[in-house]
């Protein structure tokens, strides 16, 4: 082991590294893997031998298993799997079932049945067999790495964003880059190929040790867990690895598969800790649905918003100067680390988001209040975030105190609803509602289904808006909620009947509810058809009795506390949702919301007078318009406009200057028309119109 940590300071100079990478053949560990690999595949295989043994010793006693329509069907206890289920149900369902949930619990379709249950199977078109698909793809990968490579594996999860999957590992004194890949790619297709099942067995803690003992970072892993927690492992092939499972029934499931990159990482996400190798890959069931993604891929990244300027600077430089300015659209800096600092275009898409808010909140009865995001850590405390947050928290020390920041505003609305007596009125909730865009609104149990209802509708209209699909799943109760069971149940009971009511589909999340209540998330597919996670809706039962807020009923004559703070963000994180747009439209902004409007080109100097004119008028009238008066030829102005994407590209010269109008062309038009500049006006205050009742909802498709 010390032979593998002595030169991870070497591994630092990133320039050394990929060039000794690319040059030379990496160096297989056959020492680690002839001693690690048949001895965990030998303990794997006696655990398993005798574990089958027990459980034939068990009666088969019969079980009834009911299906999500009601359908009840008769099994064995210890005997019968979800897999026969699926076959007596059709072969269809057989051959494409990945996984189950058993009693809310997520199942191998292998694992024989244990008591009377709800049983649900889950096929790739569903999310929780996407994510055991990809997170069983990543353990082929890992075999590929280990088997390939000899590295110490670390972890190989499905992507938080749910879209492929990864896995880390030590790689000594050398690591990969992305001309590994192919090679990779290669012994992962050999793996699928081979239809190897994936086998699960239970381990106590010490078989778990003596298993991983090659390895530190698996023995680091298992010495965390719980007392209490069940380890399993599990196998594939040559691969025996340290997982909580579970898995698709074997490899062959796999029919494509690809290795995308190889980048480092460190060890826990933690930078004086050892560096690692993370390799990303991508899989499907088909082969034409691995091309459809390559494809999108590429696309994105030609758009996705770190590199767009990097995209644009190749066509021409287009976006380096226009109208004679760097146009850099946001840039970060040391001062300010994890944040952006956003120039005039974004700011006016910012603006204009926060408008569009805004002018909904005033239609559905919201009011705005404004409070702090520093408060003293007794607050904080008081609010239970920081006993979750506190590491990931800015802390300060003023005066012996010690004061945290937050970006989020939950318990500020507590105090605001505090700092003065509170009566039912209309229903409560009607007039006490609080925002950023993240607001908060307090009600009684009564009223939990009708205010998630509505939130939904909002939800709903904003993201039609912007021609987004989005996903509705429903996280129940944590292992480590907060509160009484009974408080639990109500309200997610009331979530499902206003999901139920809403009438879209939804699914079902066990387990992934925030600690202080249930919740609704909500992702967005954007026109390359990846995911965001952007509204939720949020049940907190612990922030109305953690403050002890207080109302008069209606007949004032009794003191009542709010049930639920309900927490409800539609944009969310403003920044994040200004990136997923920009991808989404792909530059391309519709006219409502774009930061280029409009840009007048005069022909020459000659017309240059009257171009400023034309803008100052536009302008005058609340558009975002700017003017090109530098001395490049016409086509060369009308070109750099195009390609950074306004709406309007205005021409005038001498003419125009004459009869008062001006020469019109479209975004992705070439056909000119001549306009008044109030008809111009009327276009333009009309398209504003258009773009939020019928544009938009249609969104730009790929070239």
């Amino acid at each position: 082991m010390l032979r593998r940590y002595a030169i991870h300071n070497l591994r630092r100079n990133r320039f050394f590294y990929s060039t000794v990478t690319a040059m030379v053949p990496h160096p297989k560990d056959d020492e680690y893997l002839n001693a690690a690999i048949p001895k965990r595949i030998k303990m794997f295989e006696s655990i398993q031998a005798e574990q089958k043994t027990q459980r034939l010793s068990l009666s088969p006693d019969p079980i009834k298993v009911t299906l999500p329509d009601g359908t009840v069907k008769d099994a064995a206890k210890w005997q019968t799997t979800p897999f026969d289920v699926a076959k007596e149900i059709s072969k269809n369902l057989a051959n494409n079932a990945l996984i189950a949930r058993v009693n809310g619990v997520l199942w191998d379709m292998a694992r024989p049945l244990e008591q009377d249950c709800e049983l649900r199977i889950y096929k790739f078109e569903d999310d929780e067999g996407r994510d055991t698909f990809w997170h069983s793809s990543a353990h082929i990968l890992g075999q590929s790495l280990e088997m390939g490579y000899g590295c110490m594996l670390c972890i190989g999860p499905c992507t938080t964003r749910g879209e492929g999957f990864y896995y880390d590992g030590f790689y000594g004194d050398l690591g990969l880059n992305d001309d590994h890949c192919k090679q990779i790619e290669a012994g992962a297709l050999k793996a699928a190929g081979e239809k190897q099942p994936f086998e699960r067995i239970e381990v106590t803690r010490d078989q778990a040790l003596e298993m991983f003992s090659d390895n530190e970072f698996k023995v680091e892993i298992i010495n965390d867990l719980p007392a209490d927690k069940t380890i399993t492992v599990y196998r594939c092939g040559p691969l025996v690895d340290l997982c909580r499972g579970p898995h698709i029934p074997n490899t062959s499931f796999v029919k494509a598969i690809a290795c995308l990159k190889a980048s480092s990482a460190y060890w826990r996400g933690n930078k004086a800790r050892a560096i690692l190798q993370r390799v990303y890959g991508i899989s499907y069931p088909d082969q034409k649905s691995l091309k459809e993604y390559l494809l999108k891929l590429e696309e994105a990244k030609k758009y996705d918003h770190r590199i767009l300027k990097e995209y644009l600077l190749k066509l021409e430089e287009a976006t380096k100067y226009i109208l004679g300015v760097k146009q850099e659209r946001f840039f970060r800096h040391e001062s300010s680390p994890g944040s952006r600092f956003f120039l005039p275009h974004v700011a006016r898409v910012y603006n204009k988001l926060m408008d569009f808010i805004r002018s909904q909140y005033r239609v559905r009865g919201y009011e705005e209040v404004i409070s702090p995001n520093v408060f003293n850590m007794d607050l904080w405390v008081q609010s239970g975030h920081a006993a979750n947050y506190k590491e990931n928290m800015f802390i300060l020390e003023i005066e012996k105190q010690e004061f945290g920041l937050k970006p989020m505003n939950c318990p500020g609305p507590c105090l605001v609803f505090k700092h003065r007596a509170r009566g039912a009125l209309s229903g409560l909730t009607r007039v006490r509602r609080f925002r950023q865009d993240d607001a908060h609104i307090f009600c009684r149990e009564s009223q939990i289904k009708d205010e998630v209802r509505e939130a939904l509708k909002f939800i709903d209209y904003v993201y039609e808006i912007f021609g987004f699909t989005y996903d509705l799943k429903l996280s129940t109760r944590p292992e480590n909620s907060l509160g009484e069971t009974a408080t639990w149940e109500k309200a997610e009971s009331a979530l499902k009947e206003a999901l139920d009511e809403f009438g879209k589909p939804w699914q079902l999340n066990e387990g992934d509810g925030a600690f202080y209540g249930p919740k609704i998330d909500i992702n967005v597919s954007d026109s390359l058809s990846r995911k965001f996670q952007c509204a939720t809706l949020q049940l907190d039962f612990q922030l109305p009795n953690f403050f002890k807020l207080e109302y008069l009923a209606e007949d004032e004559a009794k003191i009542e506390r709010p049930v639920v703070m309900i927490h409800r963000a539609i944009l969310g994180s403003v920044e994040r949702m200004f990136a997923i747009l920009l991808m989404h439209y792909m530059g391309k902004w519709p006219f409502w919301l774009s930061p280029c409007q409009a840009i007048v080109c005069p022909v020459s100097k000659k017309s240059q007078a009257y171009a400023e004119k034309v803008k100052d008028e536009i302008y005058s009238k609340g558009f975002h318009v700017d003017a090109d008066l530098t001395d490049r030829k016409i086509g060369k102005k009308v070109r750099e406009a195009q390609l950074a994407q306004y709406n309007y590209i205005l021409v005038v010269g001498e003419q125009e200057a004459e009869t008062g109008q001006v020469s019109v062309r479209i975004r992705d038009k070439a056909d000119l028309t001549t306009m008044s500049i109030e008809g111009l006006l009327e276009r333009f205050s009309e398209d504003a119109k258009i773009s939020f009742e019928t544009f938009v909802k249609f969104p730009l498709k790929l070239p």
